[in-house]
């Protein structure tokens, strides 16, 4: 898998061959129900690019992107596309919105150097939110942690889990 990591603007719909993104995977934290009511919201909107999900640090998560850091994806929501792009943080959230039929056109508002500091902003305050809230032994509703127990996840250090 390709590390490439794509400035905090959303996808290149021409990359991958010209055939364009066919999916992107969300890396979620599955004990955070900020995270979770995210994932949600972004799996019941109308997709242009196919979303995947598949919680952080989980076992699927490690076997299917055995390259990246998985300590980081529990800090900071990261987006892989089938293409081998890697999104972190604010530029994986303007990825989601960029693979939504209603969102796309924000997603590409939010990309530019003017409006890019206010998405940064969101992500920061949520990220900060979202450790206040994360519920370490919970088990969201009809699934696994994606955590092997209520303490095999590091204190987010910096606050920012995107």
């Amino acid at each position: 898998m390709s590390t490439r990591q794509p400035t905090g603007g959303p996808p290149d719909a021409s990359t991958h061959g010209g055939a364009g993104i066919r999916y992107l995977t969300v890396l979620y934290d599955a004990h955070c129900p900020i995270c979770r009511t995210a994932r949600e919201w972004l799996a019941s909107q109308a997709q242009l690019v196919p979303l995947e999900f598949v919680p952080a640090g989980s076992a699927e998560a490690r076997q299917r992107f055995p390259g990246l850091d998985h300590e980081a994806t529990l800090r900071d929501i990261t987006v892989v596309a089938d293409d081998g792009a890697l999104y972190i943080g604010d530029g994986a959230w303007i990825a989601c919105l960029w693979a939504l039929a209603e969102y796309r056109a924000t997603a590409e508002r939010l990309s530019r150097p003017h409006l890019l500091p206010l998405a940064r902003g969101v992500v920061a305050a949520a990220s900060a939110v979202r450790e206040m809230v994360r519920e370490p032994g919970s088990v969201p509703p009809g699934g696994s942690t994606g955590y092997g127990g209520p303490d095999d996840r590091p204190v987010c250090a910096d606050d920012r889990c995107g």
